[in-house]
């Protein structure tokens, strides 16, 4: 299993990162690769095409719906759409309730843009993971201001496709028992959106790097991934404070990264 970082940048679209977008992949006892996409934020859509295909997306899973994580949903739709060998099939949008209701919104009412054809909208349900070829994606309620999920990856090791490997997406949250679940992985793509000295007056919103640090200690997640980081932080600060209380190996996030599990 791999996962392409796409867009790493907290809230909104940073000089060098589009905002929250992850693609992950895996290969079948076939040799067929597989792709998932996780999030498709604000100008996302160019590094997709740059460090992935937009023609083969097998399924995509959405957090939650801040237009900093779903916004390039709508002008895929138009590339999957429009191009020039034809509109593609459908494919499974899996968010929560009222998904399709606000990218139709975002959409505008132009037929031209609307977004029947390209997307089969489904709500996600904790106690309903869902199969996509040899990935396994488990929505777990976390703590937002809305209707939010992390989603827990489950498919083969690289190399090792009879192992399994986790691979554990926060979205957006605060300390909350999903994170502790999302945590529990090999590898924990973890969001750290305030800075620390905020940490005792917001909550209920973002972690911040100490929180993550902490979260990934408590679960004993095998590696931890900071992203969603605005870009008035400095990432080294960001990672101090992660490292003051896990020991685990730590990356930043950043485009065209590939974590491989």
């Amino acid at each position: 299993m791999r996962l392409v970082v796409l867009g790493c940048a907290g809230s909104y679209p940073s000089v060098a990162a589009a905002a929250s977008s992850y693609l992950v992949q895996a290969d079948d006892a076939d040799g067929r690769t597989w792709n998932v996409l996780l999030d498709l934020g604000n100008g996302a859509l160019s590094p997709l095409q740059r460090y992935g295909d937009p023609t083969t997306l097998d399924a995509i899973a959405v957090s939650h719906l801040h237009s900093d994580h779903v916004a390039d949903l709508v002008v895929l739709n138009v590339l999957r759409r429009y191009r020039p060998d034809g509109p593609l099939p459908a494919i499974d949008v899996w968010g929560p309730d009222g998904t399709a209701e606000r990218l139709a919104e975002m959409a505008g009412k132009d037929p031209a843009t609307g977004l029947d054809g390209q997307f089969r909208f489904r709500t996600w349900d904790p106690a309903a993971p869902v199969v996509v070829g040899p990935l396994t994606l488990t929505p777990v309620p976390v703590e937002h201001p809305v209707p939010a999920f992390g989603v827990l990856v489950t498919g083969p090791a690289e190399g090792e496709p009879t192992r399994a490997v986790t691979l554990g997406y926060t979205g957006d949250t605060d300390e909350c028992a999903g994170l502790d679940v999302l945590a529990a992985t090999d590898l924990l793509l973890c969001e750290a959106g305030f800075r620390d000295e905020l940490d005792d007056d917001l909550r209920g919103i973002h972690l911040t790097g100490a929180r993550a640090g902490r979260a990934a200690h408590r679960a004993g997640a095998g590696r931890l991934v900071l992203t969603h980081l605005t870009a008035w932080e400095d990432p080294s600060d960001v990672v101090a404070h992660a490292a003051s209380s896990y020991a685990g190996p730590i990356d930043v996030a950043t485009p065209g990264a590939t974590f491989r599990l």
